[in-house]
């Protein structure tokens, strides 16, 4: 049974929430809030499996409710928010803060329930897997010191059964064998001009505030990030990504070449891809070919594209729910890649991570707060 708590200042609201959720067999109602004290109130008092939690409240509203909540009684939160710029905005800031997912009220309000109540109902079920996470402590971005010409690498790729003992601290799993479906390709050298792409969903906000703002504006290379987000809070993503960030974040655009010391993350509701460009440049190509498992955006296509880059492709996989970007990282890995995978204890859904660590596709498995560290070193190499 899963055990909800309601925060929205509607009375409205409330009820046909509470009736939704009553609807439902494997829910239970714990309480209603009417504003953000309250809700944090109540759910130090319920203790509820998952929260729902409105924006904009009277006394305290839903993001100032979050941060208290996530410091000090984390749990998994869903926001109900607005569509207009104000809501996507403070979505995309509640996301940072911690909060799992969010549903978005059409025109501004939901007056009809029945259009988005499966959406509302998936999502607290999915919340109620996951795990809570506080924010990371802010950390000092890095310096990007390139390593002298005449001087080897210090760390050398190793099978991911070592690794993930080494990295976590833990005994190899004798099951993380390497995939044998990966098609056999020649190595492709690398050109000494690297580029990062990294994948995330569910979760991805926070993990994505917590390695990019570490991130040095010195990186010699672009970073390219596929975020499974909907049309129009992609570029609110970017933009605070951006104002808090000491390398440049914006919004890919189509046709864009790739600049060092950028970061690029696809819009929602389009396909990106890495493609060649005249004189040895790379750029972004955005579509909207079908969907893919009702995805678009999706990591498995952006990495399949960046494969033909060869060692000079560093691939990066986090938190989220599913396997998107393990097929992606077969050909990665076949055409001599490097990819570093978020650790389980630091995910948010150890889902698509999991998935590329057990087919044996990882070099590197890293907690949170080191994979800007490991992409800086991946870089260097």
């Amino acid at each position: 049974m899963i055990r909800v708590l309601i925060a929205d200042d509607s009375a409205f609201m409330r009820k046909v929430l509470s009736d939704l959720f009553k609807s439902q067999s494997d829910f239970e109602v714990v309480g209603t809030a009417v504003n953000g004290q309250d809700a944090i109130e109540k759910v130090k008092k319920f203790q509820p499996d998952v929260l729902t939690l409105d924006v904009i409240m009277p006394v305290m509203d839903g993001l100032n409710a979050l941060a208290v909540i996530m410091e000090q009684c984390p749990l998994p939160v869903v926001m109900v928010s607005s569509t207009t710029q104000k809501g996507t905005n403070e979505t995309i800031r509640a996301l940072a803060l911690g909060a799992v997912d969010f549903v978005s009220k059409a025109g501004g309000a939901i007056s009809k329930i029945d259009t988005i109540k499966d959406e509302i109902l998936a999502k607290c079920r999915l919340a109620a897997k996951t795990h809570a996470r506080r924010n990371f402590a802010a950390a000092k971005p890095l310096v990007y010191n390139p390593r002298p010409a005449n001087v080897e690498p210090t760390t050398r790729r190793i099978d991911v059964k070592r690794r993930t003992g080494l990295v976590l601290g833990q005994k190899p799993t004798i099951n993380r064998t390497p995939s044998t479906t990966a098609p056999v390709k020649k190595i492709i050298p690398g050109t000494g001009k690297k580029i990062v792409a990294i994948g995330t969903s569910t979760g991805g906000p926070q993990a994505l505030q917590a390695v990019i703002t570490r991130l040095p504006k010195n990186l010699p290379c672009g970073v390219v990030v596929v975020q499974h987000m909907p049309a129009g809070f992609t570029k609110s993503l970017a933009d605070r990504l951006n104002s808090i960030s000491e390398i440049a974040v914006k919004e890919a655009e189509h046709d864009e070449i790739i600049r060092p010391g950028q970061v690029y993350i696809a819009p929602g509701d389009y396909h990106l891809r890495i493609v060649p460009a005249i004189g040895g440049e790379r750029k972004i190509a955005l579509s909207q070919e079908p969907r893919v498992g009702n995805l678009r955006p999706t990591v498995n296509y952006m990495f399949d594209s960046a494969s033909q880059f060869g060692r000079d492709l560093v691939s990066v996989i986090m938190t989220g729910m599913g396997s998107d970007g393990c097929e992606g990282m077969k050909k990665v890995k076949a055409t001599g890649g490097y990819s570093i995978a978020q650790d389980e204890d630091s995910c948010v859904v150890y889902g698509m991570p999991k998935a590329v660590v057990d087919a044996g596709l990882a070099d590197e498995v890293r907690p949170l707060n080191k994979i800007a560290e490991a992409i800086v070193d991946a870089v260097r190499r």
